[in-house]
């Protein structure tokens, strides 16, 4: 039998893993102990984020019925048990709490836990009244501050275009030993509409049949119950939703979970900036929603929100988040007369805005045996050759902002940093080079090792040859060691001695049954600026 019991306001602030930020809200919720739910609630899994040595944050989100409105849940606040253990048989439970899973959120649970002890695994999993406990997730908490751990083990993935095959990469890379964390660079899902799949990148089953509804629900999503029930799609992944449960990610995005190319006020289509400012904030609300972010990072009205940040792993590693989104200036644009193009010659220009490049360089100033800047768009001056033997540049990427990425280099150079690895996405090909020092001699020395990393599934099956990668093998890039169209993950083992990464690579993902291997390795020394094949 549903019963409904009182909720007061300090009860709310006060309780274990509250929304403490959300103080505003009415502070007398109808809140439902036994909810009729109509199903499992917690079929979108859990998830773990932003390890910290003392603690992470815990989420999932109740969704008896996804793709439904609302997920299926009735619109009360939902009391939300959970549990954290020493052992994945939860023998030992080392703390345990409530909290409120909330319409507002789309019924999702976000619990910060800090004092714990650092550089060990924890298990967790979720409760609700009448329902059987969540999948079981495992985390791990970064080394303490003044430790030098032996290996910190970091994957990057991104780029899951859900209607382009299958995520079974994730389901390899939550196999993958000791991960200390993943960190996702974006594109987590694709706005656009049902529909647009089936000529170009068809799904089969282990068989070989076809599998039609491997594509996306509905229109191009403008509205918060539009973006939510993408991601519910997205989220009802099991490979995507075994990858979460093994590990830690470090969440970032990119242009997809908003509108293709968006740049700072603008979309693509050039709507004006208020209108724009509508669909950014609900794309953001449920891109918090959905992920295991703190509180930190929901939108706020007055766009405020700071989503770059930095996680340290005891003294060998510092990891810079950044945001090559909301904060762009006057992006240069091929050609300038084009009716989208709003470059000003002669005025700034920022691909990180001006605070967050001062954070940026602030942050390089540190004694961590390396420093990976971890973002979305790639930083090396890459050009692509066309079919006529011209050059194209990329003005989404860096590229759109020289001053930016002069300023960067400027930044490690100065420091005399030789211990520097940027990690990317976004193209869909796997392209690991050197920045060098200046772009009018792209051959001279390096400043820093780039990995850009593969999609899991954006673009279908790939291939080691394929037109997307030759054009930038063969288009004047003499700092570009390697490029390749595979689908699949990078992973990044990390000593104080060296950086190895394995670039991980499917032989298929539009058809069920896909395998991982090592495509290549690559080193960088501490010691020496730039790549080393392996």
């Amino acid at each position: 039998m549903t019963s409904s019991v009182s909720f007061d306001r300090r009860r709310f602030l006060l309780g274990a893993g509250s929304l403490a930020l959300f103080a505003g809200l009415s502070p007398f919720h109808r809140v439902v102990a036994n909810p009729r739910l109509g199903g499992y609630p917690f079929t979108l899994g859990v998830a773990s984020g932003d390890p910290l040595p003392g603690g992470f944050v815990l989420w999932t989100r109740l969704a008896p019925k996804p793709l439904e409105e609302h997920g299926g849940m009735p619109m009360v606040a939902v009391p939300v048990r959970w549990e954290l253990a020493a052992d994945d048989g939860f023998r030992r439970v080392l703390r345990r709490g409530e909290t409120l899973a909330l319409p507002e959120l789309g019924h999702s649970v976000h619990v910060e836990l800090d004092g714990l002890a650092p550089g060990r695994p924890y298990w967790y999993r979720f409760h609700v009244e009448g329902a059987d406990a969540s999948p079981v997730g495992v985390v791990r908490t970064a080394p303490a501050p003044d430790a030098l751990p032996e290996r910190v083990r970091i994957a990057v993935a991104g780029c899951q275009a859900y209607y382009h095959g299958w995520f079974e990469a994730y389901r390899h890379l939550s196999e993958e030993d000791g991960l200390d964390a993943v960190f996702h660079y974006g594109d987590y899902i694709y706005e656009g509409p049902a529909g647009r799949k089936k000529d170009q990148f068809p799904t089969y089953d282990a068989a070989g049949r076809l599998v039609a509804e491997r594509d996306h629900v509905g229109d191009e999503i403008y509205s918060l119950d539009d973006y939510r029930r993408r991601y519910a799609l997205y989220k009802s992944d099991p490979d995507l939703q075994a990858a979460h449960a093994a590990a830690a990610f470090v969440m970032s995005f990119d242009d997809h979970e908003i509108d293709n190319d968006w740049n700072n006020a603008r979309d693509q289509d050039g709507r004006a900036p208020e209108v724009f400012a509508l669909r950014k904030f609900v794309a953001m609300q449920a891109w918090y929603e959905n992920l295991p972010v703190r509180r930190a990072l929901l939108p706020r009205v007055d766009g405020g929100t700071r989503y770059y940040r930095r996680l340290d792993f005891g003294r060998l590693l510092r990891m810079h988040v950044l945001d090559t989104r909301s904060h762009r200036l006057n992006q240069a644009c091929e050609p300038p007369a084009s009716p989208g193009c709003r470059f000003q010659p002669g005025q700034p220009s920022s691909i990180l805005g001006d605070a967050q490049e001062a954070w940026l360089d602030q942050g390089l100033d540190n004694d961590a045996g390396w420093n990976l800047i971890a973002q979305q768009v790639f930083v090396m001056p890459l050009k692509a050759k066309n079919a006529d033997g011209t050059l194209r540049e990329f003005d989404d990427k860096w590229d759109g902002f020289p001053q930016s990425r002069q300023r960067l280099v400027h930044s490690i150079r100065e420091r005399g940093l030789t211990n520097v690895v940027v990690a990317t996405g976004d193209a869909h090909m796997n392209a690991i080079g050197d920045i060098p020092l200046s772009d009018e001699a792209p051959e001279g020395p390096a400043v820093a090792a780039e990995f850009l990393a593969t999609s899991i599934s954006s673009n279908g099956d790939g291939a080691v040859d394929s037109p997307n990668a030759t054009r930038f093998l063969h288009g004047e890039n003499p700092f570009l060691q390697s490029c390749d169209n595979l689908r699949g993950y990078h992973l990044h083992d990390i000593t104080a001695k060296e950086w190895r990464t394995d670039v991980r690579a499917m032989d298929q993902v539009q058809r069920k049954g896909g395998r991982i291997r090592t495509h290549e390795r690559f080193f960088v020394t501490p010691d020496r600026a730039g790549l080393q094949r392996g």
